[in-house]
C-alpha cells in the first residue's frame, strides 16, 4: 500500500520532547503524565488553566493535580509560582530537552498562566498606553461609565486588560459596562470577572454577552430553588461557581438538589444543598440517573443497618408475654 502523505489547515500538533518520553516519562504515573501533557498542550496554544479545570478535565482531585505539580517541578521540568498568600498563579515550563528552566519576560510565551499575573507597569508605559489614540479614547468611555477620572491603578487595571490578557477595546468596553450594569465599580471586581472572562476564553464582546446570560440565568435559577430572592450575596455566588464550575454539575442535577433542600430545611440552605452535591461529586454522579443509583445504594446500606435490630427486636417478641399481678408480688415479697 503506498504512504499517505497528510495535510494540515493550521498548527494541529503539541510537541513532545523526546527526553521526557525516553527518562522522565518511565518512573511518572498516570496522573502526572497527563498533567504534564495537558501543561504543554495549553503552553503550546497561548491559553491559561487552572487547577480546577486541570483536575475536571481528567476526573482528578484538585489534591492530585497539585501532587502532580509539584512532581514536576522536582524534576525540574517547570517551577510554580506564588503569590503572597501563597496562592498559586503561574507555572513556568523549563525545556525538557536541556532540564533547564527558560528565562522568562512578558514577550516569552514560555508561562501558563493560573490565571495570568498582574505586572508592574513603569510611569512611561502608562503614559504611552493613555496617549494612544485607541486606548485614549477607552479610558474616556470608561470615565463616564464609572463617573469619575481614572486613578493611576485604575489605569493600570485597564492596561493589564489590555496588555496581559489581550482584551479588544471593545471588549473592555463591554466588561466595565456589564459590571457597572450590576452595581460594581471597584476595580478588584471587574478584574476578577475580566479574569474569569480569559479562563473562558472569551475573546469578543458577542461571546462575552452570549457567557453572562448563561451565567446570569444559571445563578438567579439556582436562587429561586432555594426560595431565595434579591441579589445573591458574594458567598452564595462562590457557591453557586462552585457546583457549576469546579463540580461540573448540570442546571438539572443543582436543582434537584435545591428541590431536596428546600423539602429538609429551611436553615442554611446554600450548605445543606452544598453538602448533598459534594456527596454526589464523591460518587462520581454525572446524570439524574446517578443520583437514583446514589439513592438506591443509600437505601440498601440503611436496611442492612436496620435489620440487625429489627431482628432482636422480633425476637424479643417471641417469647411468651406473662401477664404479672404485681400487687400480689409485692404482698409476697413483704411477707418473707
Amino acid at each position: 500500500m503506498s504512504s499517505l502523505k497528510i495535510y494540515s489547515d493550521g498548527d494541529t500538533s503539541t510537541s513532545v520532547p523526546n527526553r521526557f518520553i525516553d527518562e522522565y516519562m518511565i518512573e511518572a504515573n498516570d496522573a502526572q503524565i497527563k498533567v504534564y501533557l495537558y501543561l504543554l498542550r495549553v503552553f503550546h496554544a497561548h491559553r491559561s488553566t487552572s487547577i480546577s479545570d486541570i483536575a475536571d478535565k481528567f476526573n482528578h482531585t484538585e489534591k492530585d493535580v497539585l501532587r502532580s505539580l509539584t512532581y514536576w517541578e522536582k524534576k525540574k521540568l517547570l517551577s510554580l509560582e506564588y503569590d503572597n498568600d501563597r496562592k498559586l498563579i503561574a507555572i513556568h515550563m523549563a525545556d525538557a530537552c536541556t532540564g533547564e528552566e527558560r528565562a522568562v519576560s512578558p514577550q516569552r510565551a514560555d508561562i501558563v498562566p493560573i490565571p495570568a499575573a498582574k505586572p508592574s507597569y513603569t510611569l512611561d508605559e502608562l503614559g504611552a498606553f493613555r496617549d494612544s489614540e485607541e486606548t485614549s479614547q477607552l479610558l474616556f468611555i470608561v470615565e463616564q461609565y464609572i463617573g469619575k477620572p481614572l486613578s493611576v491603578s485604575e489605569i493600570k487595571s485597564i492596561f493589564f486588560l489590555y496588555d496581559r490578557l489581550s482584551f479588544s477595546a471593545d471588549l473592555i468596553d463591554y466588561l466595565v459596562q456589564y459590571c457597572v450594569g450590576k452595581g460594581k465599580k471597584d476595580f478588584r471586581y471587574i478584574e476578577k470577572v475580566a479574569l474569569n472572562w480569559h479562563e473562558e476564553q472569551i475573546t469578543t464582546p458577542e461571546q462575552a454577552k452570549d457567557y453572562v446570560g448563561k451565567y446570569d440565568r444559571s445563578v438567579y435559577t439556582v436562587m429561586k430553588a432555594l426560595g431565595k430572592t434579591g441579589v445573591p450575596t458574594p458567598k452564595e455566588v462562590t457557591y453557586i461557581t462552585r457546583w457549576t464550575k469546579d463540580f461540573g454539575f448540570t442546571d438539572d442535577i443543582i436543582i434537584e438538589a435545591c428541590e431536596r433542600t428546600v423539602m429538609a430545611t429551611d436553615k442554611h440552605r446554600f450548605e445543606y444543598a452544598d453538602s448533598i452535591l459534594t456527596s454526589w461529586k464523591q460518587s462520581n454522579v454525572h446524570c439524574l440517573e446517578d443520583i437514583r443509583s446514589a439513592d438506591s445504594t443509600y437505601k440498601r446500606k440503611k436496611n442492612v443497618q436496620q435489620k440487625p435490630a429489627a431482628i432482636l427486636n422480633n425476637q424479643f417478641n417471641q417469647f411468651p408475654q406473662r401477664n404479672y399481678d404485681f400487687d400480689a408480688l409485692e404482698k409476697e415479697l413483704l411477707s418473707n
